[in-house]
């Protein structure tokens, strides 16, 4: 039994500096990946940020740790928070045998890496530099900081790009790559669940999710003939408006439906019974979506944007292209059978529980 600390202070996305308050953070990517340690017997501490605690106090099936967060203008919690006592914190508690911490740009990592260089791992998702300040921050972060002062810090990257990206400027970079994981347990069992004429979005109604294009793309498989298949839209956001008046102009009213924002209790059977999960993202890293799709056997007809792209390619768990049509969710439907399969002998690979392995194992075979 091994104590681990995950480092990871922001637990959701918020696309401006005022950070909804949620009312659970159990649903969290970062939560699941916490249980994969506590089900293979591990003793496991995620610590966040303040500014993420949700608004009502919950029961946590391991200790979760809110710290305060400073200088605000500098360090935005949405994106870069800043912990000062996290510092002290580690040189309190010695007794951690493995640290975790998100990010290599990231004052949380480097405070990590330098107070307990001998027990932390870094877990990398960015295949970018940052743009905060036109890339500056980032560039002399990447280029000075993390060569110089993280340069025997391990990173495990989240993708093949982010993988590209890191080992260009630190020289212990694992040569495999562990993506979001999930607890297949609250996922329908393969054989259970039978498909219907669906197709599903899970997503914030923003810009960059581009969800008016999938919609187009939607009304023109629906022209030829599909008129049985509907379109699930589950997520809120402040395009949605936009987006009701633009399935009206098609005259989509009865094909398209509009979720709203949905637990994962509620969310899951929708997306484990549809065709695929669609997505026109023009910016994102890993989506979380996607892999909760391949674990609920449904594959995904997606733009070539998320780092996740390159294994839905490799391993045929559905079809990749920038600009997919028609003709693409006619495949993923003529094709369902195989592609589905292909997600349910992947999934095993997504499991919380695998992945937490796969980092116990790396950590104790690198400090060997």
């Amino acid at each position: 039994m091994s104590r681990i600390l995950v480092i990871n202070p922001i637990l959701y996305t918020a696309e401006t500096n005022r950070i909804p308050k949620v009312k659970s953070i159990r649903d969290t990517m970062i939560y699941t990946f916490c249980l994969g340690f506590l089900k293979l017997g591990h003793q496991v501490t995620l610590l966040a940020a303040q500014d993420y605690r949700p608004e009502e106090e919950e029961h946590y099936e391991f200790p979760v740790i809110f710290m305060k967060t400073a200088a605000h203008r500098i360090f935005q919690p949405r994106c870069l928070p800043y912990m000062p006592k996290l510092r002290g914190f580690l040189k309190k508690h010695p007794e951690y045998d493995l640290i975790i911490s998100s990010e290599v740009f990231a004052t949380w990592s480097y405070t990590a890496a330098r107070i307990c260089p001998e027990k932390t791992v870094i877990w990398h998702e960015l295949a970018m530099h940052n743009r905060i300040l036109h890339k500056i921050p980032s560039g002399i972060w990447y280029h000075l900081v993390a060569r110089v002062m993280m340069r025997r810090t391990p990173v495990i990257p989240r993708s093949e790009a982010a993988a590209g990206f890191i080992s260009r400027f630190l020289p212990h970079v694992a040569d495999f790559c562990i993506d979001h994981g999930v607890d297949l347990e609250k996922f329908p069992k393969e054989g259970r669940i039978e498909k219907q004429n669906r197709f599903v979005v899970v997503s914030q109604f923003i810009d960059r999710k581009k969800i008016d294009r999938t919609i187009l793309r939607f009304r023109d498989f629906f022209e030829r003939g599909h008129r049985d298949y509907r379109l699930y839209l589950i997520g809120k956001g402040e395009l949605e408006s936009a987006c009701r008046e633009l399935v009206t102009r098609c005259q989509l009213e009865e094909a398209v439906i509009f979720c709203g924002q949905m637990e994962h209790e509620r969310l899951l059977p929708l997306v484990a019974e549809a065709k695929a999960l669609l997505i026109s993202t023009v910016r994102d890293n890993n989506m979380v979506s996607i892999v909760e799709s391949i674990a609920a056997g449904t594959p995904v007809v997606t733009t070539s944007v998320p780092y996740n792209a390159a294994y839905i390619r490799r391993e045929e768990l559905g079809i990749v292209a920038d600009d997919w049509g028609a003709d693409a969710l006619e495949k993923i439907c003529a094709e369902n059978e195989k592609y589905v399969h292909n997600c349910n002998v992947y999934k095993e690979k997504l499991s919380n529980v695998w992945l937490a392995g796969q980092f116990v194992e790396y950590a104790r075979l690198y400090w060997k």
